[in-house]
């Protein structure tokens, strides 16, 4: 008896298995599908049911993250966008503690980062948040160096760090013991490489266009900036990001 009791107790926790696998299969597509009419929101919370079903699901943490992220961006509050990029970070830390290996946990740790420096007021938080970028970027890249947003994030860092202006720049020269070493070639180098891995990630191009036009490279800038105007919009972020290329591209031209 007690033999087919652990028998029928193995059998069901393996179909139970077995309907949790269909159920983030059938969760991951809808979110897919979400995804690509632009409704943000609704895939977020279809990335947060699997993540009841598997907590440590890598690619629900990171795709949460990413979609916090997005979401906060355009949030109408101040502290609306910071609560959405506080959650990033927190399914960013999740996917980290899951596989401190994976270059998808460890980019999506440096691009919540970096979102977080521009709702940080402390000095010391804004210093450390711009390490963090870096360190987690440079390792996503080191673990694949054909990440495609691994590439994207450490070229913006390094173009950042370059046109940093106001208090975010004398918390860094403070706080850091002097400008870290930012170079607008490498900027250039590792965002060119996400253009030739992600041909249609809008918000890469129009940095590399920010960063060729910081770099004394105009006809560069005007030249990307007439093909990024011509993207398709996958994303919701995508529209004002072209809007924001149409109207840099009016002032070089």
């Amino acid at each position: 008896m007690r033999l087919r009791f652990l028998l029928l107790l193995m059998v069901f926790f393996f179909q139970a298995y077995l309907l949790s696998a269909q159920d983030i299969a059938l969760l991951f597509k809808e979110a897919d599908n979400l995804e690509r009419v632009q409704k943000e929101s609704d895939a977020l919370e279809k990335y947060k049911q699997i993540l009841v079903l598997e907590p440590a699901n890598i690619k629900a943490l990171v795709k949460a993250s990413e979609l916090a992220v997005s979401n906060g961006s355009r949030a109408p509050k101040s502290n609306d966008t910071r609560l959405f990029y506080e959650s990033a970070l927190a399914y960013a830390k999740r996917a980290f503690t899951a596989d401190a290996n994976n270059a998808d946990a460890n980019y999506a740790m440096a691009m919540a980062c970096g979102r977080l420096t521009d709702v940080e007021t402390e000095n010391k938080k804004i210093v450390a948040l711009v390490k963090d970028v870096k360190l987690y970027a440079d390792k996503a890249v080191s673990v694949n160096p054909n990440h495609a947003k691994g590439n994207y994030t450490l070229g913006k860092w390094h173009y950042e760090m370059v046109t940093l202006s106001g208090f975010k720049k004398a918390a860094v020269k403070l706080f850091y013991g002097g400008l870290p070493d930012g170079d607008l070639d490498k900027a250039i180098l590792y965002m060119e490489k996400c253009k030739s891995l992600a041909p249609y990630f809008v918000a890469n191009q129009l940095d590399l266009a920010k960063a060729y036009k910081e770099n004394h490279q105009p006809a560069k800038a005007i030249e990307l900036l007439e093909k990024v105007v011509k993207l398709p919009t996958r994303t919701a972020d995508d529209a004002a990001l072209k809007t924001a290329a149409a109207n840099l591209l009016a002032s070089l031209q």
